[in-house]
C-alpha cells in the first residue's frame, strides 16, 4: 500500500483541455474524467450548451497535490466555477502512480 493524494476537480467543460495541461505540467502522470451534473451555491446550470460539468481525479504525491491545487486556484478560482479537494488514500499499487 502507498499513501497518495486523490485530487478531485469539478469544472466547466470549457476548461477541461487547459485544466488537464495544469495537471500534467505539475506532475500527474494520469487521470480519469467522468461528465458530471450537479446542484450547488449557483444552482443548476440553465445552459448545457457548452457541455456537461466535468470531474477530473488524479493520483498524486502530496507535493504534486500541493502544486495542482496551487495553480488551479491562481489561475481559475476568481473567474470560473471550479471545485478541488483533496484526499489521502491507501492506494494498492501506488508506485504505479509515482
Amino acid at each position: 500500500m502507498q499513501q497518495l493524494m486523490l485530487v478531485t476537480i469539478i469544472t466547466e467543460h470549457v476548461l477541461r483541455e487547459r485544466i488537464l495541461d495544469d495537471i500534467r505540467k505539475a506532475g500527474a502522470n494520469g487521470f480519469t474524467l467522468t461528465e458530471v451534473y450537479g446542484e450547488g451555491t449557483r444552482g443548476i446550470r440553465a445552459s448545457t450548451w457548452q457541455g456537461n460539468n466535468v470531474k477530473i481525479e488524479t493520483l498524486v504525491a502530496p507535493d504534486v497535490a500541493e502544486r495542482i491545487v496551487e495553480r488551479l486556484s491562481d489561475t481559475y478560482f476568481e473567474h470560473f466555477a471550479v471545485i478541488v479537494y483533496r484526499t489521502l488514500v491507501d492506494v494498492v499499487r501506488g508506485t504505479k502512480f509515482l
